[in-house]
């Protein structure tokens, strides 16, 4: 049998060379990554080792979903996990090594109808050759009376953002899958009690998560059950809960609600430019095209199901190599005719 050892470096290694690519003299740019997140920031990266100027809109902070979350341990290279903005900032900082700009701007408006791109965003307007969609989702709310009232005041969707303001409290975490049971985790670390909210019988969550929660003696389920209501004066002091079996409802005194029921696809804005399936997520083929020609979509905003970081950076590898081979097929703004297959933008 064969013992393979690794060996430790004898020097510290050379710090790795920045490359620095200037603005583009007319104004428009070979690529447009809309959004910041994993996907967004990986197609940075393909794309600055390929020499293409790229400008990354981030909206108003990198890393986008990613962020928000606490510990991410399923990410290849780092055994002992690694904090979700750690990781954000590591992609950021690989992406402008190769020479991608990062402007943290929300993009408002596109033209996706002739070459070169339009993208407006809430500072100015860019034009590009090529674009990659990368806008993520957001977290689907439960819609239900008080939960917009008390949105900020005992309502959130980011444990790891507000968990400290629980020390000592009860909370509810609203969801039965992955993001619920790990946010109602983190959120043990503080609270005193959680109690884990699920409409159906079983929870939807990976083993892993499951076995953890189970273990903890600080996490109660309902099961069978849904928020009718959220409940406060000031801020939240309790939820309406209904079991959707018997149909009896309970008051569950709480001070916090965390809600983790699923996404929404951030494609308002390209309804009547791109094609959306039925849950409105961007439909694109295999390799990541989009209807338009030179625009690619990469991550959540075309995943409904899996929502993971290593596959939205593996799209996002995907789209940029996409738009790199698009440009030297198409180098100047006469390419191929726009909105060939994607609907009628009157209807």
């Amino acid at each position: 049998m064969l013992d393979f050892k690794l060996s430790k470096p004898t020097a510290e290694p050379e710090p790795a060379e920045t490359f620095h690519i200037p603005e583009p003299a007319d104004g428009i740019y070979d690529l447009i990554i809309l959004g910041g997140g994993p996907s967004g920031m990986t197609a940075a990266i393909y794309a600055g080792r390929a020499a293409i100027k790229t400008l990354v809109l981030a909206g108003s902070m990198p890393g986008g979903q990613m962020s928000n979350t606490d510990t991410v341990e399923n990410f290849p290279g780092f055994p002992d996990s690694v904090k979700g903005a750690e990781l954000a900032m590591l992609f950021q900082r690989q992406a402008e090594r190769f020479g991608a700009r990062f402007a943290l701007e929300t993009v408002t408006a596109v033209d996706f109808s002739k070459r070169p791109f339009t993208i407006r965003t809430d500072m100015r307007e860019y034009k590009a050759r090529t674009v990659i969609v990368a806008t993520g989702a957001v977290p689907r709310l439960m819609g239900v009376p008080g939960e917009k009232t008390f949105f900020g005041r005992g309502v959130s969707t980011c444990a790891t953002c507000d968990a400290f303001f629980y020390r000592g409290k009860k909370v509810v975490v609203v969801g039965g899958g992955d993001s619920a049971l790990d946010e109602g985790i983190v959120l043990t670390r503080f609270a005193d009690q959680v109690t884990i909210i699920h409409r159906r019988d079983e929870l939807r969550a990976t083993k892993i998560y499951q076995e953890r929660a189970k273990a903890n003696p600080k996490i109660n389920f309902m099961l069978d059950s849904v928020v009718d209501e959220v409940l406060g004066d000031k801020t939240v002091t309790g939820v309406r809960v209904r079991n959707v079996k018997t149909g009896e409802t309970t008051v569950v005194d709480t001070d916090g609600v965390f809600v983790y029921i699923g996404m929404i696809p951030k494609t308002e804005m390209f309804k009547g430019q791109l094609e959306l399936d039925e849950w409105g997520y961007i439909s694109s083929d295999e390799n990541q095209n989009t209807c338009v020609p030179g625009v690619f979509v990469s991550g959540d905003v075309q995943d409904p199901y899996y929502r993971q970081v290593v596959v939205a950076a593996g799209t996002g590898a995907i789209a940029a190599m996409e738009a790199e081979k698009f440009l030297g097929e198409y180098p100047e703004l006469d390419g191929p005719e726009q909105l060939l297959y994607c609907p009628d933008p009157e209807k």
